[in-house]
C-alpha cells in the first residue's frame, strides 16, 4: 500500500462512467474497460460517453482506454466492475490475467445468475481473491446527480478497514462524501434488493397509488429488508444507516431511478419484455428479484417476503398486478 495504487473501471454504463468521472478528481490516470469499440472510439474523439452521461467531459490525458479486459487487469492495482450482474459472467470469461492479488471492487448491483452467488462470492471462490481484498460500493448515489455534481454519499465496505479507506479517499471530492463499513455481504444484499423494491414502489406509481401508499410500501421494504439481510448475514448492522435505509429511498423515489422506471412501465400496462426493449438502460432489479425469490426457497425455514413475492409473481408468473397489488396492500401494515 505504500506505492500509489493505479485504479481501473470495468463497464461502459451511467455508473461505471459516473465512477471514472468520481476517480479523474483525485488521480491522473484511469483505466477504463468497455466491451464497446464504437463508445471507445467516440471518447477518443469527443471526450464523452456517447450513450450514458453524455454531458460529463473527460480529459484523454487521464484515461487508459481499452476493449481489452486483460489489458486493464493486468494495468490496475484496483479493479471496480460496474457491468450489469447478468453479464458480468460472459465478461469474466474473457479474463485469462491472474488477477488473485489484485483489489476488486464492487458496484455491481445483483447476484450473478450463473453461480448464484454475490458478486464478492463470486470473485472469491472462482478467481481467489481473499476477503479482504474484495470491498462494495453503496449509496445513496445516482449517477445522474455525480455528473451534475450535486452532492451525494457512498459506502465502501470492505473486510479490511485500512483498504476501504484508501478506496473511500480515492473517490471523495466536494461534492462526494464517503464513509466506510465492515459488512460487505450485507451492503451487497442491500444493493440488490433495493432495487427490487424500487420496481415495486413504481409498479405502485404506475397503478395510480398515491403518495401515502408508497411511504408504508418503503417502510415495509426496509424491514423486509432486515429479515432477509439478518437470515443470509446475520451480523450488528444499523439498518436505518444511508448504505442500506438511504439508498432504498433514493432507488425507490427518485426520477432518476431506472428501476422505479421500470415499473412504472409494469403498472401502467406494459409487459416485461416490451418495457425492457423500451428502456436503454438495465434494471438490474429484474434480475436481482429472481435471485432473491430463489434464494428465499432455497431456505429450510422461508423469510416472510410479501414485496419482493409480488414482484416476483407479476414479473415471472405472468399475474396482473393489479390484482396483486391489492393482495399486497392487506399484508403491510
Amino acid at each position: 500500500m505504500s506505492k500509489p495504487l493505479k485504479y481501473a473501471v470495468f463497464g461502459a454504463g451511467s455508473w461505471a462512467t459516473a465512477i471514472v468521472k468520481m476517480l479523474c478528481e483525485n488521480l491522473d490516470e484511469v483505466g477504463w474497460y468497455m466491451r464497446s469499440v464504437y463508445i471507445k472510439g467516440h471518447l477518443e474523439k469527443e471526450q464523452h460517453n456517447p450513450s450514458y452521461l453524455s454531458s460529463v467531459e473527460f480529459h484523454l490525458n487521464q484515461l487508459k482506454l481499452s476493449n481489452d479486459i486483460n489489458e486493464i487487469a493486468e494495468y490496475a492495482d484496483v479493479l471496480i466492475f460496474a457491468i450489469p450482474s447478468a453479464f458480468m459472467h460472459s465478461e469474466l470469461e474473457k479474463l485469462t490475467t491472474d488477477i488473485s492479488e489484485k483489489i476488486v471492487v464492487s458496484a455491481v448491483k445483483g447476484i450473478i445468475p450463473e453461480s448464484g452467488l454475490l458478486v464478492g462470492e463470486h470473485f472469491h471462490d472462482i478467481y481467489n481473491i481473499p476477503f479482504e481484498n474484495i470491498a462494495v460500493i453503496a449509496g445513496p448515489c445516482h449517477a445522474e446527480e455525480v455528473a451534475l455534481e450535486r452532492l451525494s454519499y457512498l459506502t465502501i465496505s470492505c473486510a479490511d478497514s485500512s483498504k476501504a479507506k484508501t478506496i473511500a479517499k480515492t473517490l471523495s471530492s466536494d461534492y462526494i462524501r464517503t464513509k466506510i463499513s465492515d459488512d460487505i455481504i450485507g451492503v451487497e444484499y442491500a444493493v440488490m434488493l433495493k432495487n427490487i423494491y424500487a420496481i415495486a414502489a413504481g409498479i405502485a406509481h404506475g397503478l395510480g397509488y398515491g403518495d401515502n401508499f408508497q411511504s408504508v410500501l418503503m417502510s415495509n421494504a426496509i424491514r423486509e429488508m432486515k429479515r432477509f439481510i439478518k437470515k443470509m448475514h446475520k451480523m450488528k448492522r444499523n439498518i436505518n444507516n444511508s448504505a442500506y435505509l438511504g439508498d432504498l429511498l433514493v432507488t425507490g423515489y427518485s426520477v432518476f431511478s431506472r428501476n422505479r422506471m421500470f415499473g412504472n412501465m409494469i403498472g401502467k400496462g406494459y409487459t416485461v419484455k416490451s418495457a425492457q426493449m423500451e428502456m436503454s438502460m438495465v434494471a438490474e432489479g429484474y434480475y436481482a428479484t429472481k435471485s432473491a425469490h430463489l434464494l428465499n426457497e432455497k431456505n429450510n425455514k422461508k423469510t416472510n417476503l410479501p414485496i419482493i413475492n409480488a414482484v416476483y409473481g407479476i414479473l415471472y408468473e405472468g399475474k396482473e398486478p393489479k390484482k396483486v397489488f391489492k393482495k399486497l396492500t392487506e399484508k403491510l401494515d
